[in-house]
């Protein structure tokens, strides 16, 4: 009787992504002093350069989304705000946006390109999240009103989202510096790791 092995490849990249989800919770608990300084862009992306079937490339890094979330909604919020947060809809939409940028703009991993793909992923995560939270009656934080729904109370929201969407690009640039940067390394240390069957 014979028994599947375990591809090599596809087992370090799954590793790797459940590693930098874990680095979401001293995020969620503020041990970081940057709101927004998340590992999830740099999943999406990691997730869309290096699986090569498109299936596992969008449903490994959901998957491993979801399960954070879960986790961290359950046990360090306690349960606070339900399983999954309001708009979490919108999120793991941005996020799939995401893995298909890792798919689209990292065809070749280097350096130039992943700084792109960081930026493209950011910024498309502050202009669609922060549109919905507009269209969702969000706070307009010098008032504590309701946002107009106007020019200037979409103005205003992508105002208020800016410090977030910096640090939701620093935190992509430096966790897709731990797993790209990671990863290649590993890959020139053991070549079975180049193998394209992930």
């Amino acid at each position: 009787m014979s028994t599947k092995k375990i591809n090599p490849r596809f087992a370090v990249l799954l590793l790797l992504m459940i590693i930098v989800a874990a680095m979401r919770i001293p995020n969620a608990v503020q041990v970081t002093p940057w709101a927004n300084f998340t590992p999830i862009g740099a999943m999406g992306l990691f997730g869309g350069a290096y699986f090569t079937s498109k299936w596992k490339a969008f449903a490994f890094p959901l998957l491993t989304l979801l399960v954070s979330d879960l986790i961290i909604n359950l046990f360090v919020f306690d349960g606070k705000y339900g399983a999954m947060y309001s708009g979490c809809y919108v999120i793991y939409g941005v996020f799939a946006l995401i893995v298909f940028y890792g798919k689209w703009i990292l065809q070749k991993v280097a350096v130039k390109n992943v700084i792109i793909a960081s930026v493209v992923a950011a910024v498309s995560h502050w202009l669609i999240a922060d549109f919905t939270v507009w269209i969702g009656g969000g706070t307009d934080l010098r008032t504590m009103m309701p946002l107009t729904k106007n020019w200037a109370g979409l103005v205003q929201c992508y105002a208020q989202g800016f410090p977030f969407m910096k640090n939701f690009l620093m935190g992509t640039l430096v966790y897709s510096g731990i797993l790209f940067g990671g990863f290649e390394l590993a890959k020139q240390r053991f070549p079975v790791l180049k193998l394209q069957l992930a």
